[in-house]
């Protein structure tokens, strides 16, 4: 074992988890170590509503994200988010469209076979999801969420190229997590801007996730049901001492899966986005309590993919 714990540390990850709990000296650019995610937030109104729900109850938001895809948004609808994103300064990230489980394939459907994942199945659909990009970012999106590692190495060398802004932020989705170090490693080294981890890790592995990788985490501090229906929010002030920087978001629990959203499930998801800056003032209020020593980023930080016109 001790031959193999060396070989990592060569390679400059943690050889064990951080049963320590040694803190994080790692910060965002603008010195803060945590950030605040909503997800979920499927069209305009959502939007519109999980900020009037933030001000009301003085919930800063750093970044909204969306899950059913910008194929499934009208490119009005896409310019709005992007307006309101750039007058809030706030990142607004969209997912890539097409994916296996929208497909016509039966594999992710099967029980074994859901290890598929939403990966992009053939070269059609690859070029469907990088059309996909190209939509967004041309209509002023500068975050997107991909959950496929080729998609990923491919944006970033469009990013590279020139064929995509150059400050387009890639998160990486919580269905292609990275669980330990190499992984994270490897996401980092594809183009990954901030890395989205099992919801179910504990402080200690999060830790040697953390010591492995410089670009922030991505944690869901409540679980939706079929992501595992974690609340972790006694955990924060540890999570936070280990993996700074990180985005913490918040699912719901007891709560329908609505992907792929529109006009009929809009009612719904208004009152899901409403509910989840709810419980984000729950957590920073435990937060103030048991670790009020925690820094926030500031609103509007030049690192993150805030629309541009």
């Amino acid at each position: 074992m001790r031959k193999t714990q060396q070989f990592l540390r060569q390679l400059e990850l943690s050889c064990e988890d951080n049963h320590a709990l040694e803190p994080s000296k790692k910060r965002f650019p603008d010195g803060g170590q945590f950030r605040i995610e909503i997800p979920s937030v499927e069209g305009p109104r959502i939007f519109r509503e999980v900020l009037a729900t933030a001000k009301e109850l003085k919930v800063p938001i750093h970044r909204v994200s969306q899950g059913s895809g910008v194929m499934l948004l009208m490119r009005d609808e896409i310019k709005e988010m992007a307006r309101i994103g750039r007058e809030e300064r706030i990142e607004v990230c969209l997912f890539v469209g097409p994916r296996a489980t929208f497909e016509t394939g039966a594999q992710t459907a099967s029980s074994a076979g859901k290890v598929i994942g939403l990966q992009h199945r053939g070269a059609d659909q690859l070029v469907y999801a990088i059309e996909d990009v190209r939509r967004a970012c041309d209509l002023g999106i500068r975050s997107i969420l991909p959950a496929d590692l080729g998609l990923i190495w491919v944006l970033n060398e469009m990013k590279k190229r020139g064929e995509l802004p150059k400050n387009l932020v890639i998160k990486s989705s919580v269905t292609l997590p990275a669980a330990n170090p190499a992984t994270a490693r490897l996401f980092q080294n594809l183009g990954v801007s901030t890395l989205n981890m099992p919801t179910d890790l504990a402080p200690a592995q999060i830790g040697a996730i953390r010591q492995s990788v410089e670009i922030p985490l991505d944690m869901y501090i409540e679980v939706p049901d079929n992501f595992g229906g974690f609340v972790r929010y006694y955990e924060m002030p540890q999570i936070i001492r280990v993996g700074s920087p990180m985005y913490f978001k918040f699912g719901l629990r007891n709560a329908p899966d609505i992907y792929p959203s529109g006009l009929h499930l809009e009612d719904l998801a208004a009152k899901m986005g409403r509910e989840r800056v709810r419980r984000a003032r729950i957590a920073l209020d435990l937060l103030k309590q048991y670790a009020p020593e925690a820094k926030m980023s500031p609103l509007g930080s030049k690192d993150l993919g805030i629309p541009q016109p």
